[in-house]
């Protein structure tokens, strides 16, 4: 049973953005085989990045029918696509991955992870920072043992470290 739903502000424009990132997908996709056959390295990412456009056009054309909801008096198009679209926790855990992905490869591996993982909890709702602290040096030790030694990956220490260390 399908039931219909309003249109939230800039849904439709956020589709449309989807749909151009998935052909730019598909077009660098293609760029890696040609497509020169079933069993190429550029066939799967094509596949999946036309599933990807596929997808999007078939959900634009859904998001197009549907009716606009309305806001709450007064309140103007973009704001209620700030308010709807991207909440707090959200651009706030944007920024956190962002950042982490920044000093990765300066306070290496298990450090960055460990200030991703506590800030990320409390970013999520957790206030309980002993926990948090806790379960984030736990889940790192379980990584580090698990992948030096069951797969002898060597993770990064970080140049941070290196430097500190000599």
């Amino acid at each position: 049973m399908h039931t219909s739903r309003p249109r939230l502000a800039g849904e439709l424009t956020f589709t449309l953005l989807l749909i151009g990132f998935s052909l730019f997908m598909l077009w660098q996709a293609y760029g890696i085989s040609r497509f020169e056959s079933i069993t190429s390295a550029g066939a799967f990412p094509m596949f999946a990045t036309a599933v990807m456009v596929i997808s999007g056009l078939l959900i634009a054309g859904q998001t197009a029918r549907a009716k606009v909801a309305p806001g709450a008096p007064g309140e103007s198009l973009p704001r209620q696509f700030v308010r709807q679209i991207t909440p707090g926790v959200l651009v706030s855990f944007t920024l956190a991955t962002a950042v982490y992905m920044g000093v990765l490869d300066r306070l290496g591996f298990l450090l960055a992870s460990y200030l991703f993982l506590v800030v990320s909890m409390w970013l999520l709702g957790s206030r309980r920072m002993v926990l948090n602290l806790g379960v984030s040096a736990l889940s790192l030790a379980a990584i580090q043992v698990i992948f030096q030694t069951v797969f002898s990956v060597v993770l990064p220490t970080g140049t941070l470290l290196k430097g500190l260390l000599r």
